[in-house]
């Protein structure tokens, strides 16, 4: 009873349905659906949707140049956080519609109105529904529109879907084209900015897909600019996704045709030792994930050509059965690309096409050229050939071992691996499974966990690379089968099925050491390669165990990392500290309240213990920001005088060395690195493009920090500090445009050389009676987390087994209070290229990614 009146509203409902009428029923129209429900229109409202803003307003200028007019795209990522996309295509229309507005103000403020829905304005394009760009208007705070057409510049602006500014005409000009400029309604996104590498890999793609356009990208926030355009188009494409890899046949095999309006371009390229197939279908630009009828065509085609080849040559035995199709698309490289002026996609985010029609013009233009292309090119045939009949062989092995991984009915338990624990729940939507690296951790997590929804399943040693074997091999591995026998859902593209997997949260639990992380890497090499759609679901889980446990008084502490070390030593020393700020006087920007004048009329300034804490989490951050610096050779008494009147810190850093006398010089945008190369090469004698990057005379790399620098420092001012108080009095040499050369080695933590005796401290740390002398801001930070060290124990964990098993609960099992990463693939393409060159057969480009990003590693187990 007292249920029931805790929830009067539920009463009613059931006792007055009349309630229930007329007018209950919403009718929500134009602008306000689209805000109400906007992942219906955009997919969601998290990193992809907003993203997918940007693609929706490109996709338009694309259309442009698929229809012939335009040929350069420019996309800007603006310093407000604004995006703006121009080209010079016709423009949209601005003369009047029959409703008595300008046709640019219809197009973006009414759903399903467009230029695209007949043939006459757009023979072949990427939007169909005329929702797209109206949809981005209705999501963002602002949007501004700018037209040049019939000699005029016309603007119009909106606010959420509004018109504020009406039409107007701003000027003549001579171009033609558009610039769409908008601002995400972040009320309606869950994320914040725009992320550089998802949109250059969209924007990339774009311009293989449509060679001859060039598309200009660039990041005003980081001054970083890219410029896409590539004459080969998709054959370039397949090049690109196979330049790491070691191809069986060094042409990539082209491909194209028109059928009844339909234009078909196929580029496809074989790769030695690889053991999947990479097929990117495209739709009118659009990337259609899931396929379709495009892409069954040409892999029936692709199948019949090599079946009918082997078999016309005496290959393939009249008795043998045919090779199937997953086994001749093995180890292809694949982009198809097909134009259908009416395609028929699934829902406003077309991940695939449907057009009947497709699937039949793709197999016959095909299976026409890629037999007539066996045909020229026996020898590439024949082993297309073998290589199918090995992959044939292997699959069958394969099948074999399969058979001992699948799980038997839902009463045989024995079915499952003997190191398994299994949980009580049945439901796997509440099921985890947490594998864990050794049985002494496995033990451990055994003991603690909670039965009835978390299953435990200890790996021993290492699982093989998958990136390396056939699936045969792959499950002739012992912990392999155990792992796809505990999930229950196969393994494989035909064998995997995502209703049977057991547990919707498979957790990867491995030491914070360097064989921890090459176990994590091998398995989500593993889930990536055999059982992407675990991770496309958001199945697979990373935990997150903590470094360090802190001690102090009977109060125990966990701490994940070293930065919340230095946060927490911070805290427990800064209660017992002030700092007395004395070095000749308070910087300009420092508050006056409480600064008193010595009889050597310099100044001085007590900060409390609460007023000190924000201080030194502020010079933690510049002090981890500096580390990144320190391991480009470049300490900080040399990097803090470069910066610009602007406030800007230096992004690059160049060593020219050009009569055995080296000089460094620090540059802040790309285009004067380009400049001084260009220079570099004239006084060679060479062209830049032969200026190799291993040529002692011009040598260059990014200071991928230097915004983050410069925001960090940008914090300290606002406390009153200046960015040389940094470093002690004496180190900081004057200002020589950035001509003395970066030191080889590290920044000392607390910088003391240079010091003079006749120089002032900069302040002093003050503890009950105690007073030391400060000289930097960098020697208070060091100063404070060693006295905020004493008298605590720090224990640092490298191994799961190290904790008991209240601890590993407590800390990474417990849903209350575990943190976890969920594993999600947001670049595909970049994705397929780094598993390739991390954990590939070819050695050349791992070792090219080692030394690139050497001096990059933040976490270094040595």
């Amino acid at each position: 009873m007292s249920e029931l009146e805790n929830a009067p509203s539920a009463v009613s409902a059931v006792e007055n349905p009349a309630d229930y009428g007329a007018d209950k029923i919403k009718v929500l129209e134009g602008m306000d659906a689209v805000r109400k429900r906007p992942a219906m229109y955009i997919g969601d409202t998290d990193v992809r949707g907003y993203h997918h803003c940007v693609y929706e307003v490109v996709d338009n200028s694309i259309d442009e140049a698929l229809a012939g007019y335009c040929t350069k795209v420019e996309v800007i990522l603006n310093a407000d956080g604004s995006c703006t996309v121009r080209d010079n295509g016709r423009g949209i229309p601005v003369d009047m519609h029959p409703t008595g507005k300008p046709a640019v103000e219809v197009a973006l403020t009414v759903l399903h109105a467009g230029g695209k829905f007949e043939g006459s304005a757009y023979k072949v394009s990427g939007g169909l529904h005329g929702v797209g760009v109206s949809c981005v208007n209705a999501l963002s705070d602002w949007m501004e529109v700018e037209i040049r057409r019939q000699g005029k510049i016309h603007r119009i602006r909106f606010e959420r879907g509004v018109t504020t500014v009406p039409l107007q005409v701003l000027g003549d000009t001579a171009e033609t084209g558009t610039i769409v400029t908008f601002f995400p309604d972040h009320s309606i996104f869950i994320t914040r900015g725009f992320q550089w590498d998802i949109l250059s890999a969209r924007l990339r793609e774009l311009a293989f897909l449509n060679k001859g356009v060039e598309i200009h990208f660039r990041d005003e926030i980081h001054d970083r600019t890219e410029v896409y355009r590539f004459d080969g188009g998709i054959s370039e494409f397949v090049q690109y996704l196979n330049r790491n890899r070691s191809c069986l046949h060094p042409a990539v095999i082209s491909m194209n045709g028109e059928k009844e309006g339909i234009a078909v371009e196929i580029a496809m390229q074989y790769v030695d030792e690889k053991y999947d197939e990479t097929i990117l279908s495209y739709a009118n630009n659009i990337n259609t994930i899931e396929g379709g009828t495009h892409l069954s065509g040409f892999r029936a085609a692709l199948t019949r050509v090599i079946n009918n080849y082997g078999r016309d040559n005496k290959l393939l035995k009249d008795n043998e059965e045919a090779i199937s199709g997953e086994d001749i698309r093995e180890g292809v490289t694949a982009v198809i690309s097909v134009k259908v002026p009416n395609p028929q996609f699934e829902g406003q985010t077309k991940t695939k096409l449907g057009n009947s029609e497709a699937q039949g013009i793709v197999d016959s233009i095909v299976y026409d050229a890629f037999a007539t292309y066996c045909e020229e090119n026996p020898s590439v045939a024949r082993k297309l050939v073998d290589k199918s009949m090995l992959a044939a062989r292997a699959r069958a092995a394969a099948r074999k071992a399969r058979d001992l991984t699948r799980r038997k009915g839902a009463l045989e338990s024995g079915g499952l691996p003997g190191k398994l624990a299994d949980c009580s729940e049945k439901d796997p939507a509440k099921c985890e499974l947490f594998l864990v690296e050794g049985d002494s951790a496995g033990g451990s997590a055994k003991q603690g966990r909670n039965r009835e929804t978390q299953a435990i399943l200890p790996l021993r040693g290492k699982v093989i690379n998958v990136e390396k074997a056939r699936l045969d091999k792959i499950l002739a591995n012992n912990e392999v089968r155990m792992l796809v026998t505990a999930i229950g859902a196969g393994i494989g593209k035909d064998d995997f099925d995502i209703a049977k997997v057991r547990y919707h949260k498979v957790v990867i639990m491995t030491d914070a050491d360097v064989d921890g992380a090459h176990i994590r890497t091998l398995l989500l090499t593993f889930f990536y390669r055999q059982m992407p759609e675990l991770i496309e679901h958001g199945y697979i889980y990373l935990a997150q165990p903590p470094l360090y446990k802190v001690t102090r008084k009977q109060r125990e502490q966990y701490v994940e990392n070293d930065e919340q070390l230095t946060a927490t030593l911070l805290e427990l020393g800064c209660d017992e500290f002030s700092f007395e700020y004395s070095s000749g006087g308070v910087p300009a920007s420092s508050p006056v309240v409480g600064v008193h004048a010595d009889s050597s009329h310099s100044f001085a300034r007590t900060y409390s213990p609460s007023e000190l804490r924000p201080i030194l989490d502020t010079l933690s951050v510049i002090e981890a920001v500096t580390a990144r610096i320190n391991r480009k050779g470049i300490t900080l008494a040399e990097y803090l005088p470069q910066r610009n009147a602007a406030g800007d810190y230096p992004h690059y850093c160049v060593t020219l060395d050009l009569s055995g006398n080296p000089e460094t010089r620090f540059l802040f945008t790309q285009t004067e690195v380009d400049a001084l190369r260009a220079d570099t090469a004239a006084r060679l004698g060479i062209p830049p493009e032969e200026l190799a990057p291993d040529n002692p005379a011009f040598r260059s790399f990014e200071i991928v920090a230097a915004s983050s620098f410069r925001r960090a420092i940008e914090a300290l001012e606002k406390h009153g500090f200046t960015a040389s108080q940094l470093v002690s009095s004496g180190s900081v040499p004057a200002s020589d445009g950035g001509a003395s050369p970066p030191s080889s080695s590290s920044a000392p933590s607390s910088p003391v050389v240079g010091v003079h005796a006749d120089n002032p401290p900069l302040g002093h740390l003050l503890h009950d009676t105690e007073r030391t002398p400060v000289t930097s801001l960098t020697q208070l930070l060091d100063l404070v987390r060693e006295r905020g060290r004493k008298g605590i124990s720090i224990q640092r964990y490298k191994g799961l087994g190290e904790m008991n098993y209240d601890q590993l609960f407590d800390t990474t099992m417990d849903p209350n209070n575990r943190k976890m990463l969920k594993v999600v693939l947001d670049d595909a393409i970049r994705a397929d290229q780094m598993f390739t060159i991390l954990m590939g057969d070819d050695v050349e480009p791992r070792r090219r990614f080692i030394e690139d990003n050497a001096l990059n590693v933040r976490n270094l187990d040595v």
